[in-house]
């Protein structure tokens, strides 16, 4: 019996591992595509994105859409107060998180850094990601814009949240707990994740932290 169950969860490994391939493969192609990166680049993008999504509970269209407002996918991006890189982060902001980062354009970096900030923000705000994305963005405008852009993206890969797939009829969200549709309403658990330098490094709001490349 222990072997067969051995086999079995052998299986399911194997087949998540190929389900996991197969989203990052149509993430690398749409980026591709659409953005005209180049494939290698593309697929280091989709990989980091992936990695960061599993690690920090975040939907991967949900770092996708906010990588494509900041930066539309150019890693040596730079904006105010010295935002860089694809998701925009501002080293004064998060002194923290940089201690062992050597580049910060390089885009596995840059999107680790980024979704801790964004994890960070959503431990703060208990959960809110609406609140999580004013405080990411600066202004409510930016958490709308997010919501919206997110559509984008949502077929490429499924929600590494709390397992759900998008809902195409859950387009709501009670009051202004959330700005994004109603099918992330419950996507998000804290995973168990060193959070010390992430919790010190965003545990309030930093006017101006992460302003976006091209709102």
């Amino acid at each position: 019996m222990s072997r067969l169950l051995c086999l079995i969860v052998l299986a399911l490994g194997l087949m998540q591992t190929a389900t996991a391939d197969e989203a990052t493969d149509r993430m690398s192609t749409y980026l591709a595509h659409k953005f005209g990166l180049a494939k290698e680049k593309a697929q280091t993008i989709a990989d980091a994105v992936q990695s960061a999504a599993s690690k920090y509970s975040l939907p991967p269209a949900l770092l996708l859409a906010i990588i494509s407002i900041e930066s539309r996918f150019k890693e040596k991006a730079r904006g105010a107060n010295g935002a860089t890189g694809l998701m925009q982060v501002v080293p004064q902001a998060h002194r923290g998180l940089l201690r062992n980062i050597k580049d910060l354009t390089e885009p596995a970096a840059n999107i680790e850094v980024g979704s801790a900030i964004l994890y960070g923000y959503m431990r703060s705000a208990n959960g809110d990601l609406n609140a999580a994305l004013k405080s990411y963005g600066g202004s409510k405008a930016y958490a709308q814009k997010v919501s919206l852009r997110v559509a984008d993206f949502s077929g490429l890969a499924a929600s590494q949240g709390a397992g759900q797939q998008p809902d195409a009829h859950a387009d709501t969200c009670d009051a202004d707990r959330c700005a994004v549709p109603g099918y992330w309403a419950g996507a998000f658990t804290m995973p168990a994740v060193n959070t010390a330098a992430i919790s010190g490094a965003a545990s309030a709001p930093t006017p101006g932290g992460l302003p976006a490349a091209s709102n």
